[in-house]
């Protein structure tokens, strides 16, 4: 079965349920909106953000949320989405980023790093946000470096802003004693949980409306299936409601139902 197919029996003008919307099309869950009130203060005030959320919680969504309200004049996003590139990768990754070329040795990196980020806002009046995706996987030495980052101009010019996302085990690392010279650095915390259950049918109806469906095509009964299995995180809500829509299709069905739903999640979780 192709797309196209699916599309064209349902109506869709596109296939929903994307990762890739741009980021004015995106659903404000309360904590989606949230995460980026908050996000957007703590770049405008400088310092360390910590985000957290399951997989699939939309952490990085409300980065790009964020980063689309900011004005490009101004700032600057270095995005860092793999942080296991190595001891000195991060650190080459912002040089690089703002325009310099990284030395040679990692102990001269840190200081080099700095100096750019200071450099950016206080030459250029441009606040840069470093956002490291994924940071749950940061080796101590990482960690280290990041602390060591905060530590330059930071604690009274805050001309940078370092934004950590990750998963929960990220807040139990930063937690240990080993860390608390950086933990006590974060001045913003954000913990992403899933959607409640009118949420969810209001984002189901949202990404429907964006393919041009705006008639109720999931049953309350099916909101409620699909809802109990994702616990409301974005991204695997999408991959049921997909897996419905094809279930519902299989079986020739205008809407998807409760049946429909559960074998989407059979089909999605194996249960």
């Amino acid at each position: 079965m192709s797309i196209d197919r699916l599309c064209a029996y349902y109506g869709f003008s596109k296939m929903p349920f994307r990762k890739d919307l741009a980021p004015s099309a995106l659903f404000r869950s309360t904590a989606h909106a949230e995460a980026v009130a908050r996000l957007t203060w703590c770049i405008g005030e400088g310092g360390l953000a910590v985000v957290t959320g399951e997989v699939g919680s939309g952490k990085t969504v409300a980065l790009r949320a964020t980063a689309a309200g900011l004005e490009p004049s101004r700032h600057q996003v270095v995005y860092c989405p793999n942080p296991v590139i190595g001891g000195r990768g991060i650190l080459a990754a912002i040089v690089t980023a703002l325009g310099g070329v990284p030395r040679f040795h990692r102990s001269a990196l840190v200081p080099q790093a700095a100096e750019a980020l200071g450099a950016a806002e206080a030459e250029r009046g441009r606040r840069v946000v470093v956002a490291i995706d994924e940071a749950h996987l940061l080796a101590d030495d990482q960690l280290e470096d990041v602390r060591m980052l905060t530590s330059a101009e930071l604690d009274s010019k805050s001309p940078a802003v370092l934004v950590l996302i990750g998963q929960p085990v990220l807040r139990r690392r930063l937690a240990q004693t080993t860390m608390a010279a950086l933990d006590q650095r974060v001045s913003l915390r954000v913990q992403l949980e899933g959607m409640d259950p009118q949420e969810t049918k209001g984002y189901l109806r949202h990404h429907l409306e964006l393919c041009g469906r705006s008639d109720p095509l999931f049953s309350d009964d099916a909101i409620d299936v699909v809802h109990r299995a994702s616990r409301g995180l974005p991204r695997a809500l999408n991959n049921l409601a997909v897996q419905g829509l094809v279930a519902a299709f299989m079986k020739d069905q205008a809407i998807v139902d409760e049946r429909a739903a559960k074998t989407a999640v059979v089909e999605v979780a194996g249960e």
